[in-house]
């Protein structure tokens, strides 16, 4: 974990490979990145559960950039604490088959939880990492063998906030009280347009509140450790996801572009670039980095010794609960039940009627039977319409949540389903 006075440079690096990459690519966006990389400093080098030698150890902390144009801030952090993303890769930013894309693509770079570009869709996406996380750990820890405890982070700005769909997962994540959820909101005031006020006039704060989410903050989001605390903070909620409001300026360090528009979405320029480091004290060359930055941001020993903790866990919960450990470790794996094609034809040839007409709706139900009777994790939902888009199957209980928090499984109903999923 970083220390105090490593703080600066470590957020420094952050933001030199951020306006290099941009500036050599001559295309992207700087402000974003400079202006978060405090942000970046407090959760990643401070509380951040990941292991860059194994991407994808299933209880690692997901993290997702939803303001996903700022791509260079996770590229930036991917390279910097150890992942399997070179040097060569900032350098080829934003290039034809590179692992570097303008937005961050699941399935090329490692470490890359969810693709984010339409802004919105990142916060969204971390709701349902939050939910799936909350379902698990319902489903399978027992007393003493927390095998499923993971926290889902989400880096959002005012633009991810305009968007309607955030509105909708943000009260998802309320009413579904997901408390491990905790979203870090870059309030910047500047969009690239420019200001954002007065035609974006919401009261983000008030707005979450009402939502059944936990606010923390304004908060000054370039003071690392203020914000690392207040991660500590979120992290201490049993019922509600959190929001931490961190006030930043845009390509934070810039002395002619910082809390412009400026800023966001075109280079800086060679001139701008050379007067931002001399402002920042960063002398380094381009894409050039300190060793002892590299052996700040280094997550590799912290990573493999979290994973080989929990490896130690699953081991112990393998020999207590040998049956759960086996379904679980068949979902991490991604493998179908060795019934699934056995059970699916059975419910099909079960639920058909040979030579029955069907509306389009009624045919989807049929072959929903068939999944969810084969599939356990299965998860499906409704926008309060269920008796008219058929969602709703003979293996599907409806799913709620205590005033608490904690899950709750009811019969299956030919009603509606309150809150939107069945299982």
């Amino acid at each position: 974990m970083a220390n105090t006075l490593q703080n600066q440079p470590m957020a420094n690096a952050i933001r030199a490979l951020a306006m290099d990459a941009v500036q050599q690519a001559n295309s992207g966006h700087p402000g974003a990145p400079m202006g978060m990389a405090d942000m970046a400093v407090a959760l990643w080098g401070r509380h951040l559960k990941h292991n860059p030698t194994n991407p994808q150890w299933f209880d690692r902390d997901r993290f997702v950039l939803s303001n996903g144009h700022g791509s260079m801030l996770l590229y930036a952090l991917l390279h910097l604490t150890g992942y399997d993303l070179p040097i060569g890769e900032l350098k080829n930013f934003r290039q034809l088959h590179s692992k570097t894309a303008g937005h961050p693509e699941v399935g090329i770079t490692p470490g890359v939880e969810t693709t984010t570009g339409p802004l919105g869709q990142g916060i969204t996406n971390a709701v349902g990492f939050a939910l799936a996380e909350k379902l698990l750990a319902s489903e399978f820890n027992r007393d003493g063998h927390a095998v499923v405890d993971h926290n889902t982070y989400v880096f959002l700005g005012d633009g991810c906030l305009m968007e309607g769909i955030s509105h909708e997962a943000v009260s998802l994540a309320g009413a579904w009280k997901l408390n491990k959820l905790i979203a870090l909101y870059d309030d910047n005031g500047i969009s690239i347009d420019g200001q954002v006020a007065p035609w974006f006039a919401d009261n983000t704060p008030l707005r979450f509140v009402a939502s059944g989410w936990n606010v923390i903050g304004p908060i000054d989001g370039h003071d690392a450790e203020k914000v690392a605390a207040a991660i500590a903070d979120a992290k201490k909620q049993t019922e509600r996801p959190t929001l931490i409001v961190c006030k930043t300026h845009i390509g934070k360090g810039s002395p002619n572009r910082a809390n412009t528009a400026k800023a966001h979405g075109e280079p800086l320029g060679a001139e701008e670039i050379a007067l931002t480091r001399e402002a920042l004290g960063w002398s380094h060359e381009p894409f050039s980095i300190p060793e002892d930055v590299y052996g700040a941001w280094n997550a590799k020993d912290t990573g493999q010794a979290a994973e080989a903790s929990w490896n130690e866990r699953f081991a112990a919960y393998t020999a207590a609960f040998p049956e759960l450990a086996a379904e679980l470790t068949r979902r991490m794996q991604g493998q179908l039940p060795a019934n699934f094609a056995q059970v699916a034809v059975d419910t099909v040839v079960a639920a058909h009627t040979k030579g029955e007409t069907v509306a389009s709706r009624k045919a989807s139900q049929l072959a929903l039977e068939a999944f969810t009777a084969a599939l356990p994790e299965l998860l499906g939902g409704s926008a309060d319409l269920t008796g008219s888009n058929l969602t709703n199957t003979k293996s599907t209980p409806n799913l709620r949540f205590d005033m608490q928090g904690h899950v709750v499984q009811t019969e299956v109903s030919e009603g509606k389903k309150i809150g939107g999923r069945q299982r």
